[in-house]
């Protein structure tokens, strides 16, 4: 891949054979902005577990202190008063037989986030294929098959986002933007790994954690050192 030049001239600050410390890590995040615009921060790990059994899968969610910087639409499925609910509380679609229908016969994916009462599930069911691979199927493991429809959305719009591995063990997810500052992006991230951390799989041998690169959408890769996680979340509080 041929690289611009503000790329190849920030990536020069970043030592690829060495850890950073999380205060040095998100002081590069800010150094190594190269686009006119508010580019998303975002998390990858490693994590030691075989992607290949389903007892060692890692899937929950998390709403982080200080959201994500995106406007997220939201679908619900839902009926009668849980339909009402939802609308009241502010989700951007609502609907059922209609919603899927469009969606199987327009391929519409005009939003971020997928919610459905447990009733609808036989017939959302029939979206599997088409909201799967998105990762926008609603499923009870990350909240979002639920009668609880004002929280779910609620969780939504403030920035809720999926803990899941991919099929190389890796997690990947945003933890904010450049825009948010040092103090909001440091909380952001060590809520996330907080929470993964307690993810880990009873079945998981050995380190769970093996490596964690953060990034801005134009920027290199910035390696984090994993005792200095350890360290931070010991005394993990939220700035004021």
């Amino acid at each position: 891949m041929k690289r611009g030049k503000k790329y190849l001239e920030v990536k020069k600050r970043v030592d690829p054979q060495k850890a950073y410390t999380v205060d040095e890590a998100l002081k590069l995040i800010e150094e190594t902005k190269t686009a006119g615009f508010d580019e998303t921060v975002e998390v990858a790990v490693k994590l030691g577990i075989d992607p290949r059994q389903a007892d060692q899968q890692v899937r929950g969610a998390i709403v982080l202190p200080h959201g994500i910087g995106k406007d997220i639409r939201v679908l619900v499925f839902a009926k009668g008063e849980k339909a009402k609910e939802a609308m009241e509380t502010g989700a951007d679609y609502v609907g059922a037989e209609e919603l899927i229908d469009k969606i199987l016969k327009e391929n519409w994916l005009e939003f971020d986030v997928a919610i459905a009462t447990p009733d609808m599930m036989s017939l959302v069911g029939k979206l599997g294929k088409i909201l799967g691979p998105r990762g926008l199927m609603p499923s009870p493991k990350v909240g979002t098959v639920t009668f609880d429809v004002a929280k779910a959305v609620k969780e939504a719009k403030a920035g809720r986002i999926e803990i899941k591995n991919d099929k190389g063990g890796v997690v990947h997810a945003p933890i904010g933007k450049v825009s948010f500052g040092f103090d909001k992006l440091k909380d952001n991230f060590l809520a996330f790994m907080d929470a993964l951390l307690k993810m880990k799989p009873p079945s998981s041998k050995g380190a769970f954690v093996r490596k964690v690169v953060l990034s801005n959408t134009m920027g290199p890769g910035i390696k984090v050192d994993i005792s200095s996680i350890r360290e931070e979340l010991k005394g993990f509080e939220l700035a004021a």
